[in-house]
C-alpha cells in the first residue's frame, strides 16, 4: 500500500481523555504526507480517571483485568468515533496508557490491551510500541521523534507540552530526544487539590509566588544534568519530584507558580542559544497562556504554536504514523534517541 487510512490513538499521563484522531498518510518517492482527518477527545469520566491514576497500585490479576477492560474500553470507543464520524480505517495503532515506566530495570507497560481494542472495533491493531526497544536496553521513549522527523521537517525544534515536555531536534543528521521536565501531570494535580480540573490559562500560578529556595532545589535533581538518552516516568514524579514540593511548606498557588518558573527555566537550559530557530510547540500546556508566556520570556527562538489540531492530536497522528511504519516493517523506533542496541520495529499486531 502506498496511502493509509489509521486512526491513532493516546492517552496521556495528565489523564485529560482519550485522543482519538483518524489520519491519512501516502509516500511520494522520497518522502511522506499526513493529515487528520478527524479528531476527538473523549474526556474520562471521573471512574476511569481515578482507576488509571491507581492503576499502579493494583495487585497483578487486578491489572490484566484492567488491561483487558481499557482495552475493551479504548475499542467500543473508536467504533462509536468512526461512526458518528462517518470514517473508515485501516487498522488502529494504540498507545496505551502507562502505567509503569522503569527502563533501567527493562520495565514499561502500557495500558489497554491490544487483542481487546482489536475485538471491540473489529479493526486491526497495533500496540504496545516500547516494549522491544527497551528489551534491547533502550529508553523506549521518546517514540514521537522518528514522526518529528518525517512529517514536521520545517521545524528545527519539536517540543511537546504534555503530562511531560520532551524535545526532538537533528543534530548531525542524528536525531536527538528526551523528556525534559514534567508538566501537566504535576500541574493538574495541584490544580485539582484547588477544585479546579486543571490550570485554566495559568490563572492559578499567577496568584502564586515564587519560592526561591524550591526552586533552587528543583532546579538542582540530579535528572537535569543527567545526558540524553534519558526519560521521565509517574515513579520518578512520585518519588524526586513530589519528594521535593514535600520539603518546602508552601501554599499550593506558590508551588505552581513555583513550578512554572522551574519549567520554564528547564526550557531555557534547553534552548540557549544564539542562532535563531523555529520550534513547533504543540501539547496541552500550549493552551496555558502564562506557561507558553514564561518560557517565550525565557528563549530567543520563534514558538510557532499551529492550528488546535495539531496541538491537541499531534502525539496520536504521529502514533498512527508508527502503525504504518510497523505494518511496513520499517524502523519506528531510533536508537539515536532511545540508546537502543540498534534502531527497531516496535508493536504487537492482532489480526481481526
Amino acid at each position: 500500500m502506498k496511502s493509509y487510512k489509521v486512526v491513532g490513538v493516546m492517552s496521556g499521563t495528565s489523564l485529560d481523555g482519550l485522543d482519538i484522531a483518524l489520519c491519512e498518510f501516502s509516500k511520494n518517492s522520497h518522502n511522506w504526507n499526513g493529515k487528520i482527518l478527524k479528531a476527538d477527545t473523549i474526556a474520562y469520566s471521573q471512574q476511569w480517571r481515578e482507576r488509571l491514576d491507581n492503576a499502579n497500585q493494583l495487585s497483578g490479576y487486578e491489572l490484566i483485568k484492567l488491561d483487558t477492560e481499557f482495552g475493551h474500553f479504548i475499542g467500543t470507543e473508536i467504533k462509536k468515533f468512526l461512526s458518528k464520524k462517518k470514517g473508515k480505517a485501516d487498522f488502529i495503532s494504540s498507545h496505551g496508557h502507562t502505567v509503569y515506566h522503569q527502563p533501567a530495570e527493562k520495565i514499561t507497560f502500557q495500558l489497554g490491551n491490544g487483542a481487546a481494542i482489536a475485538a471491540a472495533a473489529s479493526l486491526t491493531t497495533i500496540s504496545n510500541f516500547r516494549v522491544l526497544d527497551v528489551a534491547l536496553h533502550g529508553q523506549g521513549a521518546p517514540l514521537v521523534p522518528i514522526g518529528d522527523q518525517m512529517l514536521f521537517s520545517d521545524y528545527d525544534y519539536c517540543l511537546n507540552l504534555g503530562g511531560f515536555a520532551n524535545v526532538s531536534y537533528s543534530w548531525y543528521k542524528k536525531r536527538i530526544a528526551y523528556d525534559v521536565c514534567p508538566v501537566n501531570i504535576v500541574i493538574n494535580r495541584l490544580a485539582q487539590q484547588l477544585g479546579h480540573e486543571y490550570d485554566k490559562d495559568g490563572e492559578l500560578a499567577r496568584q502564586g509566588k515564587i519560592n526561591d529556595a524550591l526552586l533552587k532545589e528543583l532546579n538542582k535533581i540530579d535528572y537535569y544534568n543527567t545526558p540524553a538518552p534519558k526519560s521521565l516516568g509517574r515513579e520518578w514524579v512520585d518519588d524526586v519530584f513530589n519528594g521535593v514540593l514535600a520539603k518546602h511548606k508552601c501554599s499550593i498557588t506558590d508551588q505552581l507558580r513555583t513550578i512554572y518558573e522551574h519549567i520554564a527555566f528547564q526550557m531555557y537550559r534547553v534552548f540557549s542559544g544564539t542562532a535563531s530557530k523555529k520550534i513547533l510547540l504543540t501539547g496541552g500546556g500550549t493552551h496555558n497562556k502564562f506557561l507558553v508566556e514564561l518560557i517565550g520570556n525565557r528563549i530567543e527562538y520563534k514558538l510557532a504554536i499551529p492550528e488546535k489540531e495539531i496541538i491537541d492530536f499531534k502525539e496520536a497522528y504521529i502514533f498512527a504514523f508508527l502503525g504504518v511504519l510497523r505494518m511496513r516493517q520499517e524502523y519506528n523506533c531510533l536508537s539515536s534517541v532511545t540508546g537502543a542496541r540498534h534502531d527497531n520495529v516496535g508493536g504487537n499486531i492482532f489480526i481481526i
